[in-house]
């Protein structure tokens, strides 16, 4: 092979690593100017054959191999100094599925951290960025229900007259003698479903009828939906407290907004997805106990008509990663055309929603300190919330703040979760389906200080019946869930600079909410 053939091996192999590459460029930051690395290798690869003719092959591929080295150099030199992949900015989406359209390229510069003046300064151009959007097209019902037809085909559009929760009889033509639970994906996980007594409970209460068997299902009658180290576990312990609630077997499914598309964590893919029989599974005991004994007939009175089950995943509020999968987005801006609430809304137009939030400084550094594995310091708090608004604000610069909001690309490049404070966003987008009497939005804060005044305002919420004075003691004084764990005190707090940084980041969207809410103290101000 001779020295020219080489050179356009070597060029073509080039050609074939842009080519396969998503036909996505790879951005390099250089002294502040972003310079496409593919398009450079491009421009190496065509020049030695159109200056050929002029007799200065040789010194031209001199000149490019040089160049190319140097700018490989400068690749490996940002990856050395960053210690970060992100260092080299942000490249497509890790689970790159066929056919897959993501909001990119980014591109960020890194290489300044530490530098405090530098992430204000990014700060400032993601507040003058922020346009909140409340005219997103909500899809019609028969839209979801082509988009998930199975769905719909599994629970009933109609429920039980004369009970409070929602639940339908559904016909059951398996075989009695096997275990009900024992393809459950949730049971595959946790093993809480397979007991002996919730087996015996299925058979127990199958209503024969004109030779056919009949089991009750249910949906939850509310949800707690976010947002995550917001007291949301606490408020769980105190409501199933009540004699007139009872939860789901697990408590957190997320299946809305994670399993039924076969996703557990953003970063491990996908996997096999649940059936919403699985879900359904998980309120099997809730059942029971509204059906009482077994009835002779479908239409028999159940029981307990005033219990009501409810879940409480905290991601159902804000977690829509797993759209970018299934749905079509070439028309949508990047933006997610279905929403998790727009398919509960249409299956149970009539349910409840309980939102709790905290200040969204404080939420962020709770978030880092529990779900944080290694090394964890106030210091590497601040390097990452710095390593985030840089990788933020270089989405805003493209795109829209929902799109960068719903961007699993963004979201998961970020190393801790800045989006899930964004409150407003996700509320604007569930009050554009549900009405304000079907959600409630507690502070976290207020509870902690006031335990007696937000349970009584939920209970007056879900309608709930009144209390013994001993179990209401009981209820407001048990201690307090999912505290923070002993080692992460003793990191103390976050820095100053880092909470200075994070208040003026958030100011724009707790003004917003603090005006949707017709409330000033979701300003959280009294934390300045």
């Amino acid at each position: 092979m001779t020295k020219r053939q080489k050179m356009d091996y070597k060029y073509s192999m080039l050609g074939s690593v842009m080519d396969n590459y998503h036909k996505k460029p790879l951005l390099l930051q250089v002294d502040n100017m972003p310079i496409n690395l593919f398009a450079v290798l491009k421009v190496k690869q065509e020049l030695p054959k159109r200056l050929s003719t002029l007799g200065c092959f040789r010194r031209i591929s001199l000149y490019s191999f040089v160049v190319v080295v140097a700018v490989m150099f400068l690749i490996m030199a940002s990856y050395i100094l960053t210690g970060d992949r992100k260092g080299l900015l942000l490249t497509p989406s890790p689970y790159h599925l066929s056919g897959l359209a993501v909001p990119g390229p980014f591109t960020f510069n890194l290489s300044s951290l530490k530098d405090d003046a530098h992430i204000k300064l990014v700060v400032k151009s993601i507040t003058s960025k922020v346009e909140f959007q409340s005219n997103r097209q909500i899809p019609e019902t028969k839209t979801l229900v082509r988009s998930e037809s199975h769905i719909f085909s599994v629970i009933h559009r109609k429920f039980l007259p004369g009970i409070k929760n929602p639940c339908w009889y559904e016909e059951y033509s398996g075989n009695i003698t096997l275990d009900p639970y024992r393809t459950n994906m949730y049971d595959r996980r946790a093993k809480r479903l397979r007991t002996q007594e919730l087996q015996d409970n299925f058979k127990k209460h199958l209503v024969h009828q004109d030779g056919k068997m009949y089991r009750m299902r249910c949906l939850p009658y509310f949800y707690i939906i976010g947002q995550p180290k917001c007291g949301t576990t606490d408020l769980y312990a105190r409501l199933k407290l009540h004699p007139e609630v009872l939860f789901s077997t697990i408590k957190e499914p997320h299946w809305w907004t994670r399993r039924r598309f076969g996703m557990n964590h953003p970063n491990e893919g996908l996997q096999e997805p649940f059936p919403v029989e699985d879900y359904l599974d998980l309120f099997d005991q809730a059942a029971y106990q509204i059906q009482g004994s077994p009835k002779s007939s479908i239409t028999g009175r159940p029981r307990r008509p005033n219990i009501i089950t409810g879940e409480a995943s905290a991601s159902t509020m804000w977690d829509n990663n797993a759209w970018v999968y299934f749905y079509d987005n070439h028309t949508t801006r990047g933006e997610p055309p279905f929403l998790t609430q727009d398919l509960i809304h249409a299956i149970q137009p009539d349910t409840r929603f309980i939102v709790m939030l905290r200040d969204p400084v404080e939420r962020l550094y709770s978030d880092y300190l529990y779900f944080g594995n290694t090394n964890k310091s106030a210091e590497d708090f601040h390097d990452k919330v710095s390593e985030s608004l840089q990788i933020f604000d270089g989405c805003l610069t493209e795109y829209s703040l929902r799109s960068c909001v719903y961007n699993i690309t963004v979201t998961t490049s970020m190393p801790v979760r800045l989006h899930v404070g964004l409150y407003i966003v996700y509320l604007i987008d569930w009050l554009t389906v549900v009405s304000w009497e079907q959600i409630l939005v507690l502070r976290l804060e207020d509870h902690a200080s006031n335990r007696k005044y937000t349970m009584q305002n939920i209970f007056h919420f879900l309608n709930l019946g009144p209390l013994t004075k001993e179990l209401e003691t009981k209820i407001m004084k048990n201690p307090a869930s999912n505290t923070r764990k002993p080692a992460d005190k003793n990191l103390g707090p976050m820095l100053s600079t880092t909470k200075k940084i994070l208040q003026e980041f958030h100011t724009p969207f707790n003004m917003k909410l603090a005006k949707v809410m017709n409330n000033d103290s979701f300003l959280w101000k009294n934390k300045l």
